[in-house]
């Protein structure tokens, strides 16, 4: 029986505040000069007082509401005791029994808790004369922390959660959560067992990318089933990521609650959330916006997409509004041709292909749908409405693209295509369908690409049944 691999999650978020989360500095991930956002609160200076921020509490509760978890109605913050370089004060402040959200469910993964703390300082390591620097731009930013359950089983699971919980974030306007700006962190714990029991317990830290996390958890699964099936035991530990040997290494042993001798801050007060109006759930429910799993389901109801087009305008909303603007001047039958050139050649175009009329668009796939232009010659006009801003309509008229549908037009060229390639015609005459195409194409070449192709495949039918 193979060893099956349980994974529960640590996910760790910025918030996207004006200020940190216990001072007035400048919460700024876009800050290149070291230390500059700090202050003598969050430099741990003796004799300062912290005061929390409001939006920063606001933020994490419509996390919350989003993922239906319950939120407390009392609340406070605790010390959370450990010395490192990269936390002033010796301690920080964090959530433990009381934390602001309990439960809820994302992709089906259920959350055990989402609670608030401080952000730690940023450490780099100088490898010429071995130093360490500490920049404490980042130490007191507001961080959520999420914590699942562990009922994932694989990379690939950790991955679709770990994207749709950045999507959701950025969606409800609380974090950018860009984790090559170390705004979204990811810690795996993972134990191996063979039956419903849960192994013992190993954490990869901080994995600042979804490949990394892939990778990671994919290494340490098989790390830890060559120690079993070679008869010896896991130990409890914290590892980290070496993305250049692609492989995890130990860094300490696995600290439980007790060691970080968590109390009550005496520095900040309770809170009785229900007393306090902006904290008040109906008030918070008016200021969260369609979520992307609301936001999926409404695009398939009301416009009946291909999955991969829906997911592709979830993660993409300014293509996304592009389309529903345009689908507005178009019946329900032609939503999923307007999807297609949006994702296929608009959004190559970038901002500029976002900024396209969408008036004009909708006419465009009127023309495609209604037959007035080939579906190439539409491609050409795409290209010309992004670059000029013309009709549509002006353009096919210009570099006529119009497609003729005049018959006893068509009829001439094709019995010319038809006299032009006997062989062609034999071959169709001998069962090789590919040989329509032929003729059709060499039509289109003669017509400039004007012709109808349905128009032409029609005629060729019925000029060569004639002639068997």
């Amino acid at each position: 029986m193979e060893y099956k691999p349980t994974i529960g999650l640590e996910i760790h978020a910025e918030l996207k505040t004006k200020t940190k989360m216990f001072c007035a500095c400048k919460n700024d991930t876009d800050e290149k000069r070291p230390n500059v956002n700090i202050c003598p609160v969050c430099m741990g200076h003796p004799g300062t007082l912290p005061v929390i921020n409001k939006e920063a509490v606001k933020s994490v509760l419509k996390v919350g509401l989003a993922v239906g978890g319950k939120l407390a109605d009392f609340t406070e913050f605790d010390r959370k005791n450990y010395f490192y370089p990269d936390i002033p004060k010796g301690y920080q402040i964090s959530q433990y029994k009381h934390p602001l959200v309990s439960g809820g469910e994302l992709l089906g993964v259920k959350i055990t808790r989402i609670h608030l703390e401080e952000d730690t300082a940023r450490s780099s390591h100088e490898t010429k004369d071995e130093s360490s620097l500490v920049d404490f731009n980042r130490a007191g930013v507001p961080l959520m922390e999420l914590v699942t359950e562990p009922v994932m089983h694989s990379a690939e699971e950790v991955v679709k959660f770990g994207q749709e919980l950045q999507l959701l974030l950025q969606y409800l306007g609380v974090a950018e959560a860009n984790m090559e700006k170390g705004e979204m962190r990811l810690e795996a714990n993972i134990s191996l067992s063979k039956d419903q029991s849960l192994g013992t317990k190993v954490e990869i830290k901080n994995l600042n990318s979804f490949r990394s996390a892939e990778r990671a958890i994919e290494y340490e699964i098989k790390r830890q089933t060559e120690i079993l099936e070679g008869g010896e035991k896991i130990v409890q530990e914290t590892r980290g990521w070496d993305d250049k040997k692609q492989i995890t290494f130990s860094q300490r042993s696995k600290e439980d609650s007790h060691d970080y001798r968590y109390f009550p801050d005496p520095d900040l007060p309770e809170l009785k959330l229900s007393e306090i109006e902006d904290f008040k759930e109906e008030i918070l429910r008016k200021e969260i916006k369609e979520t992307p799993k609301e936001k999926r389901e409404r695009f398939k109801k009301d416009y009946d997409l291909k999955n991969s087009d829906i997911n592709f305008y979830i993660s993409n909303p300014q293509l996304g509004t592009l389309f529903e603007e345009a689908s507005t001047g178009l019946n329900r039958e032609n939503f999923q041709l307007l999807s297609n050139y949006i994702v296929s050649d608009i959004a190559s175009f970038g901002e500029k292909g976002i900024s396209i009329n969408n008036r004009h668009l909708s006419e465009l796939i009127l023309m495609v749908a209604n037959g007035k232009i080939s579906s190439r010659g539409a491609k050409d006009i795409l290209v010309k409405i992004i670059e000029t801003g013309e009709d549509p309509k002006i353009i096919a008229k210009r570099e006529g693209l119009f497609q003729k549908s005049n018959e006893e037009e068509l009829v001439k060229v094709a019995n010319k295509i038809i006299l032009e390639n006997q062989n062609v015609v034999l071959e169709y005459k001998n069962g090789k369908n590919s040989a329509l195409q032929f003729l059709i194409g060499q039509s289109m070449k003669a017509t400039g690409g004007s012709a109808n192709p349905q128009k032409l495949k029609d005629i060729f039918e019925k000029l060569l049944s004639k002639q068997v």
